[in-house]
């Protein structure tokens, strides 16, 4: 859904946008474990007034087999959401393009950087961590593989914690670059946890910048876990690049 803001009030309130400026209708999806008939359909509405929704329609249904069906559905809200009130927790630093992320570390380091990365654990899904790293890098961005002044080392997916931190030890990295896209019953934040753990046990932690990225991992739950920031969607290298050299040369002025 589309955020717009309101007639009422321009300056704070915003409401979902669907057709119509601040007609508050949204469209979600989710799966019911019922088969596939009428009733499920009801029970699907009845859902979508449970949660505070109005005019609540069911515009598709599918049997996704062995009792369970699939919706969508569209329904109002009439409640608004306050922006003024609200706060974003995110990493504070300037992207730099990728010339001049290569000239940061020329002038402030004076030697390549290496940042290791991986999908620790049982994660198997390599598609974060590729657009971040492989050279090719993703829509348009180039990988940290291009950067001149970077070693980057990809270690791949379902990498042990032990082996990761082993492998940052020998390469002696300076950013350990963590994806986590599996997020079922959390399992990313015992992965995460335990690679901190690991870390201060062998009394490096401080030593490197760590970073962790995936699809639901948010700067302020990276924060609580021990990391140094969290990207989520829509994050390229020069974004990684960027925190990660003007963090290290932070800590060299503290």
């Amino acid at each position: 859904m589309t955020l717009q803001q309101t007639q009422t009030d321009a300056a704070c309130l915003v409401r979902p946008y669907g057709d119509t400026l601040d007609d508050g209708v949204v469209q979600f999806s989710f799966t019911l474990p019922l088969p596939h008939d009428e009733l499920a359909c009801e029970a699907a509405r009845a859902v979508g007034e449970a949660m505070g929704l109005h005019e609540v329609s069911v515009s598709c249904s599918r049997d996704l087999g062995q009792g369970f069906s699939f919706f969508v559905l569209y329904g109002k809200m009439t409640t608004s959401v306050d922006v003024s009130r609200l706060t974003v927790n995110k990493a504070e630093f300037e992207t730099m393009k990728k010339e001049a992320v290569d000239r940061f570390i020329q002038e402030h380091f004076g030697r390549k950087l290496v940042f290791v990365g991986a999908c620790i654990e049982t994660d198997a899904h390599t598609v974060g961590i590729d657009a971040i790293m492989n050279m090719k890098g993703y829509n348009g961005h180039k990988g940290l593989e291009s950067y001149h002044e970077i070693q980057a080392v990809n270690l791949g997916a379902q990498v042990g914690s032990d082996e990761f931190v082993a492998k940052a030890l020998e390469l002696n990295a300076d950013a350990l670059l963590v994806s986590q896209i599996v997020t079922q019953k959390n399992v990313h934040l015992a992965n995460l946890t335990r690679l901190v753990d690991m870390l201060e046990a062998e009394g490096v932690r401080d030593k490197l910048v760590l970073v962790v990225g995936g699809p639901r991992i948010s700067h302020e739950l990276a924060k609580e876990l021990g990391y140094d920031a969290g990207f989520g969607p829509n994050t390229y290298a020069e974004d990684v690049a960027s925190f990660v050299v003007q963090e290290m040369k932070r800590r060299e002025r503290s």
